[in-house]
């Protein structure tokens, strides 16, 4: 009886270890981020993205989601370091470090130039989800909300706009272009004059969005 049963153990767990060996083994996907193509290598945690606004595109700070009464800018960059890319389909996150806007002018009444466009309380989470759509979500980190101060000139002097977003903003992306972007995502006014909107609507699209930190810069895709 003990080697009958010992017998039908040992035949069991031959069944067991050949079905093991003969299961097909489950390939991974590719990395949400990527670089070169969809199937190209996968962004390093610790990479740093930059990009530039698409040429011929202004990044706007208008005063309503559809208006066109503000401040628009002709430069404005970014730079982001990577901070988790897993297979796809999920979502990989990013820390943007820097953002910057030049060449900024205005149409509001009263205000004769634009001095300075500043972000605060970076660094900034940037989720970028390959879900249809391929949404993006900006958030506060550590620091607070989201900040962006527009210092307008005026002929009594400069006014100082004070803007923010608690929760986060909302954009996109594409691999048509290897592109960002943000559409009429609204910032609230804490603090500036009559000459500053309650409310300031920004949109920007930057592209291309490239990996500096892989060999050949390449361009980003999401998968």
């Amino acid at each position: 009886m003990r080697i009958s049963r010992t017998l039908a153990t040992a035949a069991l767990a031959s069944l067991a270890l050949t079905g093991a060996a003969v299961a097909p083994a489950q390939a991974a996907g590719p990395a949400v981020l990527t670089t070169g193509s969809p199937s190209g290598p996968a962004v390093a945690v610790g990479d740093v993205l930059n990009a530039n606004l698409v040429p011929g595109t202004y990044a706007t700070f208008y005063n309503s989601a559809s208006g066109t009464s503000g401040v628009k800018c002709a430069t404005s960059s970014f730079s982001a370091t990577v901070t988790s890319n897993p297979a796809a389909p999920g979502s990989a996150t990013e820390q943007l470090n820097t953002q910057t806007f030049g060449s900024c002018t205005s149409n509001v009444v009263g205000v004769t130039g634009v001095k300075s466009i500043t972000v605060s309380n970076l660094p900034w989470v940037n989720t970028v989800s390959d879900a249809p759509g391929n949404p993006v979500a900006l958030t506060p980190g550590t620091s607070g909300a989201l900040g962006t101060t527009v210092v307008l000139n005026t002929i009594l002097g400069s006014v100082n706009c004070v803007y923010q977003n608690a929760t986060g903003i909302n954009g996109t992306t594409s691999n048509t272009g290897n592109t960002i972007g943000f559409s009429a995502q609204p910032f609230s006014l804490v603090s500036g004059s009559g000459l500053c909107f309650s409310t300031g609507y920004f949109s920007a699209t930057y592209g291309q969005v490239i990996d500096v930190s892989a060999p050949g810069q390449p361009v980003l895709f999401v998968n």
